[in-house]
């Protein structure tokens, strides 16, 4: 097996895990074996991933900004990395209008399936209602007051603390720029060194990731509604489907025509984290093999890498965005609801701030979703009409989350050498 590629590796795991957890279903006792024996050592895989997801941003982001060794330098790229990152979200959210606007899925939902799905997933929906809540009732600037954490190992101690993560690492790293340099050495040592044993505890747990993947692709198969379910919400499927796939041409042909390079070579490289991504749901979990890939494959500057690929995994969430868009559009439809053009824009904000407030982890997209129905006016019991297909999207979306950091730290790194 060393042989073959990581990626190929991936990808006969995750077949595996579909064919064994298929085979399994047909099989009484089957399904209870996937779940309490098989299941867990996929739970553990990501355990395993997000265990290094935060000393990986602090190590990588305050030795990315050290290594600029200069304030202007680092706000420049700050700068565009920020702008690129809105560019791409506002592009998403503006795609999945386009082909949910012209496909229209919610008409095709029956008034029976959508009793059936609300009776099936209405108390997971009150869940994500209440967690969404909390956040409306917030304060205007409340996240600007979140971002800025009062205790730095409380706030590193939860993953989806991200951005007070990165807040902390990024005022840590100016600070070691502005202090003399022979003073400031040992501390930049310090940060290089566990850095290299972050990215070295990568490559340990990633010889495991075949085997992860192979455990959380037969729990999901088997944990997965009736075909029934899956049947009536084909087309809402296929609209974020179709999105995405819209999306990625669209950075090919940045990759082509903006950046210069050769856009098979850029999937070609970037294919470990984008299958990653696609058995874990977590953009956080597939954050140090983005890296890895990114630096190694594509030959982007590891200042630049360890700068934008943390920050891109915390606010820029293009698949989750363009996601927002679709089922908010589609659930008004399903409602008999039509947006006028105002109502749209407005999702068109709300699905981009949303995404910045999304923690890189499985499901969050579908907290914000509520926010995004509640600006636009759409009945938030409708959330109950998505579960039943959410976690196959999830996973397609956070493949594109991905793609999207993988661009634009490649768009960064060449602004950085004209």
């Amino acid at each position: 097996m060393k042989s073959i590629a990581l990626h190929w590796r991936i990808l006969i795991g995750m077949a595996l895990g579909v064919i064994v957890a298929l085979i399994m279903s047909q099989i009484a006792w089957g399904p209870a074996l996937i779940t309490d024996y098989i299941k867990p050592f996929g739970t553990i895989f990501i355990n395993g991933l997000k265990l290094i997801a935060v000393p990986l941003i602090l190590a990588s982001l305050i030795k990315g900004v050290s290594d600029l060794k200069d304030l202007s330098r680092l706000s420049q790229m700050g700068l565009r990395t920020i702008l690129t990152y809105v560019f791409t979200t506002i592009l998403a959210v503006s795609v999945g209008l386009m082909v949910v606007n012209i496909v229209a899925p919610g008409k095709q939902i029956t008034e029976q399936t959508r009793n059936e799905l609300v009776e099936a997933y209405g108390g997971e929906a009150a869940k994500k209602q209440e967690q969404a809540q909390q956040q409306i009732q917030a304060g205007p600037l409340q996240a600007l007051v979140d971002l800025v954490p009062s205790n730095i190992v409380g706030a590193a101690a939860n993953n989806g603390n991200m951005l007070q993560v990165i807040f902390f690492a990024l005022f840590f790293g100016i600070s070691l720029i502005m202090i003399p340099e022979a003073s400031g050495a040992p501390v930049k040592a310090f940060f290089d060194g566990l850095n290299d044993v972050i990215l070295k505890m990568i490559d340990l747990i990633m010889a495991l990731a075949p085997y992860g993947v192979f455990a959380l692709m037969a729990a999901l198969v088997v944990e997965a509604p009736s075909a029934d379910l899956f049947a009536a919400l084909l087309w809402y499927a296929l609209c974020v489907v179709i999105g995405l796939i819209l999306l990625v041409l669209i950075y090919l042909l940045i990759i082509r025509f903006v950046i210069g390079r050769n856009p098979f070579d850029f999937l070609r490289g970037i294919s470990p984290a984008q299958l990653l991504a696609f058995s874990t749901s977590s953009s956080a979990a597939t954050l140090p093999v983005t890296m890895e890939c990114v630096e190694e494959e594509l030959g982007v500057r590891k200042e630049v890498a360890s700068f934008v690929l943390p920050i891109g995994a915390t606010i820029n969430m293009d698949g989750t965005s363009l996601y927002q868009a679709v089922a908010a559009v589609f659930i008004a439809q399903a409602f008999g609801m039509d947006l006028d053009f105002a109502t749209q824009m407005g999702i068109v904000a709300t699905a981009t701030l949303a995404s910045i407030g999304s923690a890189a982890v499985p499901g969050a997209g579908m907290v914000m979703l509520i926010i995004v129905l509640a600006q636009a006016g759409i009945p938030e019991a409708g959330l109950a009409l998505i579960f039943a297909v959410d976690r196959p999207l999830d996973m397609c979306r956070t493949v594109i989350n991905v793609t999207g950091d993988a661009m634009v730290s490649l768009w960064v790194n060449k602004s950085q050498e004209d």
